[in-house]
C-alpha cells in the first residue's frame, strides 16, 4: 500500500487508494473495489461519493476514471487553502470568543465595597497583565514612559508586545523623555519601533507613568515615585478618560522623535562613505555576502568588515535592524 500523502490535501486513507488505483487502472469497476483495497464496503463506497462531488473522479463513457493529477492536486490545494484563511481569519478576531466565554462565568454578587479598579502588584504579574493587554489591543495603544534608559532586558520584553500590536496595525502612540535619546540602545530601539510604524513625541519633562489600551483600560502605578510597588488598572469610564485628557494634554506639546533623531544623526557625524552607501543597499538586495563582494568589487573580508562598521555607525543589533534603521535616516 502506498504511502498516503494526501492527508494535507483533505483526502482520508481510503479516497486516496481509490483514487491511485483507478489512475493505475482506468475504467475499472469500483462495485467491488474495496475488495481488492482490503478496505470495509460501506467506507469504501461513502469515499466513492465524495470523490464524485470532489470532481477527482468521474463516468465517462459509462466507466469509473480519476481525473489528471495537476488539476485534482491544484483543486485540493486551493480548497485546503481556503479552509486555512477562514481559520486563520478566525484567530485574528478572538474578541468575541472572548466575550462569549466571559459570559458563561456567573455574575459575582454584589458588594458595598466592590472595587472598580484592580490592583496589580509583583513584577511577574504586572508583565502578564500588559501582555494580555497589547494581545487584545485593536485599535490604539497609547505610553507615557518616564525612563531615562531602557536595560536590554526591558527592550526584550518590551519589543515582542509592541512589534506584534504594530503588525496588526494597531496605532501605538508613545511619550518619552528626552535624556531617553541619549542612550545607543535605547536610541536605537525607538528607532525600530518608528520605523515599524509607532509614532513618539519627546518631553523635556516627563513623571508620568501611564499606559491606555484601546482608550477602554488604563494602566497607572500604584506610587508614581516608586514603580516597583505596582500599579492600578481600571476600565472606569471617569478614571480612563481622565488619564486619556492628560496624555493628549503632554501629546500636543511634545517634539517629534523622529525629526528630533535626524537631527541628531546628522550632529553626530556624517553619513555612510560611497562604498559603505554601496555595500549598505547591497546588503539589502542580494541574498549572499558572496554575491555582494563580487558587485562591489571588493574582497569577500573587507565586504563583511564595511557591514560591521555599518552597524556599529547605526548602533544596529543585526543586519535586518540595520536596514530598519539606515530606510530611518535615508542612507537608502
Amino acid at each position: 500500500m502506498p504511502e498516503h500523502k494526501m492527508l494535507v490535501l483533505g483526502l482520508s486513507h481510503i479516497e486516496e487508494d481509490i483514487y491511485r488505483h483507478l489512475l493505475r487502472n482506468p475504467g475499472i469497476e469500483v462495485d467491488d473495489i474495496h475488495v481488492l483495497l482490503r478496505h470495509e464496503a460501506e467506507p469504501t463506497r461513502r469515499s466513492i461519493r465524495r470523490l464524485r462531488e470532489l470532481k477527482i473522479i468521474q463516468q465517462v463513457d459509462g466507466q469509473t476514471r480519476a481525473c489528471e493529477p495537476e488539476l485534482v492536486v491544484a483543486r485540493l490545494a486551493e480548497q485546503r487553502l481556503e479552509e486555512l484563511y477562514d481559520d486563520i481569519r478566525s484567530l485574528t478576531h478572538l474578541r468575541p470568543l472572548v466575550d462569549s466565554l466571559g459570559r458563561e462565568i456567573p455574575e459575582p454578587e454584589p458588594e458595598d465595597d466592590e472595587k472598580s479598579v484592580e490592583r496589580i502588584t509583583g513584577l511577574e504579574a504586572i508583565r502578564t497583565r500588559l501582555d494580555e493587554l497589547a494581545f487584545f489591543a485593536r485599535e490604539e495603544v497609547l505610553a507615557a514612559e518616564p525612563y531615562d534608559a531602557l536595560t536590554p532586558e526591558n527592550i526584550g520584553n518590551s519589543r515582542p508586545l509592541d512589534l506584534r500590536c504594530l503588525r496588526r496595525g494597531v496605532s501605538c502612540r508613545s511619550l518619552i523623555r528626552r535624556v531617553a535619546m541619549e542612550d545607543g540602545p535605547t536610541l536605537a530601539y525607538l528607532q525600530e519601533l518608528t520605523a515599524a510604524g509607532a509614532r513618539i513625541r519627546v518631553l523635556d519633562e516627563l513623571d508620568e507613568l501611564m499606559l491606555v489600551y484601546d482608550r477602554h483600560t488604563a494602566l497607572v502605578p500604584l506610587d508614581p515615585g516608586n514603580t516597583a510597588k505596582g500599579a492600578l488598572c481600571s476600565q472606569e469610564e471617569g478614571i480612563v478618560t481622565t488619564v486619556v485628557n492628560n496624555f493628549e494634554r503632554l501629546w500636543a506639546g511634545a517634539e517629534d522623535f523622529a525629526a528630533l533623531a535626524g537631527q541628531r544623526a546628522g550632529a553626530d557625524g556624517p553619513g555612510p562613505t560611497e562604498i559603505q552607501a554601496k555595500v549598505l543597499r547591497l546588503m539589502c538586495t542580494v541574498g549572499k555576502d558572496e554575491i555582494g563582494a563580487r558587485e562591489a568589487g571588493i574582497a569577500l573580508r573587507t565586504y563583511r568588515r564595511h557591514i560591521s562598521d555599518l552597524m556599529q555607525l547605526l548602533g544596529a543589533e543585526n543586519r535586518a535592524h540595520a536596514a530598519l534603521l539606515a530606510r530611518e535616516r535615508n542612507w537608502i
